[in-house]
């Protein structure tokens, strides 16, 4: 028997699990996937838990509840891989020899990057949303805080889901403005890019929705440490932002795997991919998709759920021995809530950035692309059904894997309104 092995059972490895078990020979091919966490968190939903929009709970599933049956799951942490011999080592079980490896191991946020941010304020005044805990805790903390300086910093890019740090600040300004408490709070979002996002015409739209919610954008601000005896966070080039309430960021990386079995950088740890056919840039017999990734794309799941669709391919082209014949163009494609029950959506690839338009049918919608709806909104909070429904078990969505222009204002219409 053949050996298929998955590391990581979040997002991109439970969904590629799934496509995977449908696609390969029962009689040929033995399906193990690896995690070291048998919790699996809805990771969008982190937002929500802060302002009591979701709770706890509802955000936590088994991860075994998405795998099909027949499937090997392993609860271990990997150690390092063995490319050469194509050997995966755990630390508390035997190795397991692979002929098809699939990394899927993500990435998570690392405080430990910078200095000061563990100290004394840590999980007190200083909180990360991008993880269960720390969202929970953020929860109690808004619950009983009475206002002062709020910061929403990002410490440095890349980071998973790009645009929730922007959401956070909407959905902050629209409960304390809620609660009564909304003169009492003054939100700056500091931020290492130029502007509110990473691409021009959504930031210009993005940075105007910030102004009239008088929430100050702070931008080129790369953070250095976290000062615990002024209570601020301080630049490389000495710019100090005082914090009543830090709403932190940190550094995203990847799984220290990667670095140590000299998959990809020994820096942040993201493997190196090629960009459009998700194949290993060292190891023809290893693939790589998702959050793990170095592509220059956004680390979302809807970009997994692109990737997949053109992994499938190209996986199944690899063991007949065919070239790889599928290509990922960079679609990503994501919502952002913009508070008051109203969101915004955006859809872009490699080459074209957000632009306005109907999405994801051409001229009619329903959902508006950087329109501001309640429409958009309900969009995001359905998409957790088909999150674990659809998505995670490896089934199609009704929109293109590769992004169209069809319905959209190009670049050239936009320079000349």
């Amino acid at each position: 028997m053949k050996k298929l092995v998955i590391l990581g059972a979040g997002t991109a490895g439970t969904m590629m699990l799934n496509k995977l078990y449908k696609k390969l020979p029962k009689n040929e091919w033995e399906i193990i996937i690896v995690d070291k966490d048998p919790n699996h968190y809805y990771q969008p939903g982190f937002l929500f838990v802060p302002f009591g929009i979701y709770s706890k709970e509802e955000i936590v599933k088994p991860k075994a509840k998405f795998f099909p049956k027949g499937i090997q799951a392993i609860w271990d942490e990997v150690e390092k891989v063995g490319p050469e011999e194509q050997r995966v080592y755990l630390k508390s079980h035997p190795p397991i020899d692979y002929d098809l490896l699939l990394i899927a191991t993500g990435c998570a946020p690392d405080p430990e990057e910078t200095p000061g941010l563990q100290g004394k304020y840590w999980q007190k005044d200083i909180f990360s949303f991008y993880d269960y805990e720390g969202a929970c805790l953020l929860a109690d903390r808004l619950a009983e805080w009475e206002g002062g300086e709020l910061v929403i910093n990002i410490a440095d890019m890349p980071i998973k889901c790009p645009p929730a740090p922007l959401e956070f600040a909407f959905l902050a300004e629209a409960f304390f403005t809620e609660k009564g408490l909304r003169d009492k709070v003054n939100i700056t979002f500091v931020t290492p890019m130029s502007g509110a996002f990473t691409k021009p015409v959504a930031s210009r739209m993005l940075e105007g929705l910030l102004s009239e919610r008088n929430i100050k954008v702070e931008p080129d601000f790369y953070l250095e440490r976290v000062d615990n005896e002024k209570k601020s966070i301080v630049s490389y080039d000495d710019r100090e932002i005082p914090f009543d309430l830090l709403v932190a960021i940190p550094v995203n990386k990847g799984a220290s795997l990667v670095g140590d079995s000299e998959l990809g950088d020994d820096d942040l740890h993201y493997a190196e991919t090629d960009k459009e056919t998700l194949q290993s840039k060292k190891y023809p017999n290893i693939f790589v998709l998702g959050d793990a990734t170095d592509l220059p794309a956004s680390k979302a799941g809807a970009v997994a759920h692109f990737e997949g669709e053109i992994l499938t391919e190209n996986i199944m082209d690899y063991l007949a021995g065919r070239p790889l014949s599928a290509r990922f163009d960079g679609h990503s494609n994501c919502f952002i809530e913009t508070g008051y029950g109203k969101a915004s959506v955006i859809d872009f690839n490699y080459d074209v950035q957000p632009l306005p338009g109907k999405f994801p049918i051409p001229g009619i919608g329903p959902l508006s692309l950087l329109g501001v709806t309640r429409i958009n909104h309900w969009g995001k909070l359905a998409f957790k059904w088909a999150y674990w429904n659809m998505l995670l078990r490896g089934r199609s969505f009704p929109i293109s894997t590769h992004m169209s222009m069809a319905g959209k204002k190009s670049e050239k219409e936009l320079e000349e309104v």
